[in-house]
């Protein structure tokens, strides 16, 4: 039986926001499997902010997209032909192989999941990459203290909604910063955050984040840059600490990103600003997926994801990430597992 592989190439390098001349479709056949190699079907694909970072050709911790090539990214699929000894019709793995509905992996590019320990979706969330870079993050950079403040920008996305309740489980004040009153009520009616501010609606967010941070900030993760962040680091502790885990305000922007330098307020403060990838951790990543499965279980974690089904909607749904549509993990459902 032939097998047509739709599959999402970058057509083009973006300047400013993608739009759909970025992205091409296209068909292709998949040929036959070889030994060692398993025939997956796609099931859920991650979106993410840093993947507009790849599609520059600039030097970055990470490789950029190849023009004309699939985009890579975290997936999920079922394995439905194998000829690995490892796999079975019927397993669920994790990889990353990208924008596309079917894929031939080799037996030591994707691993086995078990659906049985939680929604396989969360593999791409809660338990997979973006809750290991809110662990590793927070707790290896941020270092809250039980009592201390901890500020979080793009606080309802899919890393911030995790931090702050990690912040939480350690005893932190907690304040989230998102972009909707939807956001602002799932963070503290959810999730347990102690404020929230919408900066969208603000008349004054440096006066609201002083309201919210009574004794100021001592831990601010840092997801968007920008103004926002500009008016968090003027509101330090001395001995804060400033994970940098994103910026994803300036990722579109054509000109160079301008503000406040940060030098003199880090001397003043004492305060240690460090930017991350949680491929810095690869070696701890069992520590950390066995602690948020504990979290998780005994109920001292939760999640949300916003699901957009169908392959064609990718693009969409990528593009939604910069006009703040997601509440949590934003994945794409490609198609359903067998029975």
């Amino acid at each position: 039986m032939t097998i047509k592989n739709r599959q999402i190439t970058l057509a083009e390098r973006p300047k400013g926001m993608p739009d759909e001349q970025t992205f091409q479709f296209k068909t292709e056949e998949i040929n036959d499997i070889q030994q060692d190699e398993v025939l997956l079907r796609t099931l859920y694909v991650s979106v993410d902010p840093y993947m507009r970072g790849r599609m520059v050709d600039a030097e970055s911790y990470i490789e950029p997209f190849q023009l004309n090539e699939v985009i890579e990214g975290g997936s999920i699929g079922e394995v439905i032909e194998s000829k690995s000894d490892h796999y079975a019709v019927g397993d669920v793995v994790i990889g990353s192989f990208g924008w596309q509905e079917y894929y031939i992996a080799k037996a030591n590019e994707v691993r086995k999941i078990d659906p049985s320990v939680a929604p396989i979706s969360t593999h791409l969330g809660i338990l997979g990459m973006t809750g290991l870079t809110a662990y590793f993050g927070l707790l290896d950079i941020g270092q809250p203290k039980e009592g201390e403040t901890v500020v979080i920008s793009g606080a309802a996305g899919s890393v911030g909604s995790v931090v702050g309740q990690i912040a939480k489980i350690k005893g932190a004040h907690v304040v989230g910063i998102a972009g909707s009153d939807e956001k602002i009520q799932f963070l503290k009616d959810e999730l347990g955050f102690d404020e929230g501010i919408n900066y969208k609606t603000t008349k004054n967010l440096a006066e609201d984040l002083k309201k919210a941070c009574p004794n100021r900030v001592d831990v601010y993760f840092d997801n968007v840059g920008g103004e926002i962040s500009d008016i968090v680091l003027s509101q330090l502790n001395t001995f804060a600490r400033v994970p940098v885990c994103g910026a994803i305000s300036t990722y579109n922007s054509e000109e160079a990103d301008l503000g406040p330098r940060v030098q003199t307020t880090l001397i003043k403060k004492s305060a240690m600003m460090q930017g991350f990838t949680v491929g810095n951790y690869t070696d701890r990543f069992k520590e950390g997926a066995m602690q948020l499965g504990k979290w998780l279980q005994e109920g001292k974690l939760t999640y949300r994801e916003t699901i957009v089904e169908g392959f064609d909607k990718i693009p969409e749904a990528f593009l939604g990430l910069f006009k703040g549509n997601n509440i949590g993990k934003l994945l794409v459902k490609v198609s359903d597992k067998s029975q």
